[in-house]
């Protein structure tokens, strides 16, 4: 079918290619038999054909005929021109943009299984965040702090547990830590952390970040690296 091509010149490369021809020696001949042939077969078929597919085999038929005429003797140091030549030059450069044309296609559609969505307002959460930064240090010396307790309680296995059936909230454990910081006044983040046991250890860490969260504790370290300190915020 003639609307399987996006034009003559895509008709002919797909004749040259079925063929087996080589673009750059073109049997002129042959391939215009071929061409003048599936537009008598389209013809035949009532479909019509646009007029640039027949610009073409007129131009077709007219390099044909050139090439059948006798040729003029020329001297050794002039060229003769090949009347196929300006049609090769175009086939060539048309199979490079349809080559182009076939990656940029490919990569539309790779582009479609990506789907994007506007940013959000994230302007809610901007003063919770807000509220992550405490004291002395922020969220990160808090989380350096506790996978180091992590790493050393794992390198003390095995560890000498208290076991317990009790089961603990953050709500209950926060409370415990603000009743322990109100006695004591300033406690090491690590003095917490007394039962060494996965939920507890979960639940305590928690509890100090949702203390944290609601501005009801003072964390400070004196350098970097050093011990980790909390207290009671003073109330107004």
């Amino acid at each position: 079918m003639i609307d399987a091509f996006e034009g003559p010149m895509d008709l002919l490369l797909h004749l040259i290619k079925s063929s087996d021809i080589d673009i750059y020696d073109i049997e002129l001949e042959q391939i215009t038999k071929q061409y003048l042939d599936y537009i008598e077969a389209m013809e035949e078929m009532n479909l019509n054909i646009a007029s640039e597919y027949l610009i073409m085999a007129a131009e077709l038929i007219e390099i044909k005929s050139t090439m059948l005429l006798p040729k003029k003797k020329v001297e050794e140091d002039e060229y003769e021109e090949d009347p196929r030549e300006n049609l090769i030059k175009r086939l060539l450069e048309y199979k490079q943009y349809k080559e182009v044309t076939s990656e940029f296609k490919v990569l539309e559609q790779n582009r479609k299984q990506y789907l994007t969505k506007l940013p959000n307002n994230l302007s809610e959460f901007k003063e919770e965040n807000k509220a992550l930064n405490f004291g002395d240090i922020n969220i990160s010396d808090l989380l350096n702090a506790f996978q180091k307790f992590l790493d050393r309680k794992q390198e003390e296995k095995p560890i000498h547990t208290k076991i317990t059936k009790k089961e603990y909230s953050v709500h209950v454990r926060s409370n415990e830590i603000r009743s322990l910081l109100y006695k004591k006044k300033k406690v090491g983040f690590e003095e917490l952390f007394e039962v060494v046991t996965k939920d507890y250890v979960v639940v305590t860490f928690l509890s100090i970040l949702d203390l944290a969260k609601k501005q009801e504790l003072e964390i400070k370290q004196e350098n970097n690296f050093s011990k980790i300190f909390l207290s009671l915020k003073e109330r107004d």
